[in-house]
């Protein structure tokens, strides 16, 4: 054991670590860094649709609050005009009254059905 010991440190003193390809250092920095941008445009534009998409349900919102305020006010004047709607308003307009006619059918009873047809 003390052998392969002695033998793995003087393995280790003579290995000469070169760096000959100092490039990939750059690759992977230079990597790193655009994925970070592409990062941070991302966030940004995503933040950017979130601003816009609160700023237009606002002013949905708003809409929708006077939309339902003009119903209100058309509902109220409905009911106002249709308490006014009489029989003598109706025919000065040239409405007449008809008659309804319904349609009849037999009743059930009256069928003679056979045994057990349905």
């Amino acid at each position: 054991m003390r052998q392969a010991t002695i033998q793995l440190k003087t393995h280790i003193q003579n290995v000469n670590i070169m760096n000959n390809n100092i490039e990939v250092n750059r690759v992977i920095l230079n990597t790193l860094l655009s994925t970070f941008g592409l990062l941070a445009l991302l966030y940004v534009l995503i933040m950017g649709n979130m601003v816009v998409n609160i700023v237009e349900r606002k002013a949905l919102e708003k809409e929708v609050l006077t939309t339902s305020n003009e119903v209100g006010q058309l509902e109220l004047s409905y009911l106002s005009v249709s308490g006014s709607v009489d029989m003598a308003l109706s025919s000065s307009m040239g409405f007449k009254e008809t008659k309804a006619t319904f349609a009849t059918r037999k009743s059930l009873g009256s069928l003679k059905l056979a045994n057990n047809e349905i």
